[in-house]
C-alpha cells in the first residue's frame, strides 16, 4: 500500500525541521556575544556623561559593537556547523578576536566628569562656554586677549572634567580651548591644534597645556609647531616622550603633586634632563594624579592630603601667573 501523502521512512514529515547541530564554540560565541551586549550596557551606565560629552567615536563604536554583537550571537546560535579544520580555525580566530575587542571597548571607557566641573561647564556673564563634537571653547565674554590656551585632556578622561580648573583664566580673559580626543587618546588628535589655530584667528599666540598623556601630546605639538604661534607649554602631572630641550625654545611650566602615583615625584624630577633649562618647576604638596581634573579616583594614584579645592586653587593660580607673564 503507498505510504500517505507527506509522509517517508517510517512516517516522518518531509516538513520537520532538522535541528541546528552546536558545539562548544557556538555556545563560546553566543557567550561572548552577551559579554559585548554587557559592556555596552555597562559604559553607558557608568560613563553616560563623558561618552555623550565626548568626542563621538565612542559612542559610534558602542553602537556598532551592540548592533556586531547581536549579529554575532545569531549567527553563532543559528547558523549550523559545518566540518572542516579551516571553518573551524576561522571560527576559533573569529571568537578570539571578538574577545579581544570587548577587553578594549571596556578599557576605552572615560572617566566622567564630576562636581565642580559641571558647574563650570555653565555660560554666565564673565564666560561664554561653547561645546562641540571635537572640542570645549571657554570664551570670556568682555575681550579677549591675544593669547589662548589649547588643553589636550589626560587619557579616557572626559573633556568637561577640566572645566573647574581651566574657567579661571577664561574669566581672566583668555580664550580656553579643551580638545575631545577620538577615544580619548591624545595621540589621536595630533592635527587638533592646526585646525584650532586657523579657526581663531584673532588669537595671536597660544600656550598649549596638557594633563597626563595630554601633557606628552602638548609637548609633541609645541615642539613641532611649524607656524610660530605656540608661546609656552605647561604640563599638569606630565612630562615629555622625548629629550625636547634643546629644540623647543618656548618658556615651560611643569606642575605636580608629590602624591601622584603615576607621574610620581621621581618621573618629574627625572624629566628635568628632558626639558629646558629655563623650565620653571611647581610642586602642590599633597595633590594627586586625578585633582588636576575633576573625573574621581583613578587606578594607581594615591590618595591626596589636601582638598580637591585647594590643589585646583593652587594649580590654576600656577597657570594663571605663567600666562600672564608670558602675555606681559
Amino acid at each position: 500500500m503507498p505510504a500517505p501523502f507527506g509522509t517517508h521512512n517510517g512516517g516522518m514529515s518531509s516538513t520537520t525541521p532538522v535541528p541546528v547541530r552546536r558545539d562548544v564554540l557556538s555556545w563560546i560565541g553566543v557567550g561572548v556575544a552577551g559579554a559585548a551586549l554587557a559592556v555596552v550596557a555597562w559604559a553607558c551606565l557608568t560613563g553616560w556623561g563623558g561618552i555623550v560629552h565626548g568626542h563621538p567615536a565612542y559612542a559610534i563604536l558602542l553602537s556598532i559593537t551592540a548592533l556586531g554583537a547581536l549579529g554575532f550571537g545569531a549567527i553563532a546560535l543559528l547558523r549550523p556547523v559545518r566540518a572542516g579544520l579551516w571553518r573551524r580555525i576561522g571560527r576559533i580566530a573569529a571568537v578570539v578576536l571578538a574577545l579581544l575587542w570587548v577587553f578594549v571597548l571596556a578599557w576605552l571607557r572615560p572617566y566622567p566628569a564630576v562636581e565642580p566641573a559641571l558647574e563650570a561647564m555653565r555660560s554666565d556673564a564673565s564666560v561664554d562656554v561653547v561645546e562641540s563634537g571635537t572640542r570645549i571653547v571657554m570664551q570670556p565674554t568682555g575681550g579677549a586677549s591675544a593669547t589662548g590656551i589649547f588643553f589636550q585632556p589626560g587619557a579616557l578622561v572626559d573633556p568637561r572634567a577640566y572645566a573647574a580648573v581651566l574657567r579661571p583664566l577664561a574669566e581672566s580673559g583668555y580664550t580656553v580651548v579643551i580638545v575631545k580626543q577620538p577615544l580619548g587618546i591624545a595621540f589621536f588628535s595630533l592635527g587638533e591644534f592646526d585646525a584650532v589655530v586657523s579657526e581663531n584667528s584673532d588669537v595671536q599666540e597660544w600656550v598649549l597645556a596638557g594633563h597626563s598623556l595630554g601633557g606628552t601630546v602638548a609637548a609633541i605639538q609645541a615642539d613641532g609647531d611649524a607656524t610660530g604661534v605656540a608661546a609656552g607649554l605647561v604640563f599638569y602631572a606630565s612630562y615629555p616622550a622625548s629629550d625636547i630641550s634643546a629644540t623647543l625654545d618656548v618658556p615651560t611650566l611643569s606642575i605636580s603633586g608629590t602624591r601622584d602615583g603615576l607621574a610620581t615625584p621621581d618621573k618629574i624630577d627625572a624629566s628635568r634632563a628632558d626639558l629646558p633649562a629655563a623650565t620653571q618647576f611647581v610642586v602642590v604638596e599633597g595633590a594627586s594624579h586625578a585633582q588636576f581634573g575633576a573625573y574621581g579616583p583613578q587606578p594607581g594614584d594615591n590618595e591626596p592630603e589636601i582638598s580637591d579645592d585647594d590643589a585646583r586653587a593652587q594649580i590654576s593660580s600656577s597657570t594663571l601667573d605663567f600666562i600672564e607673564a608670558l602675555a606681559g
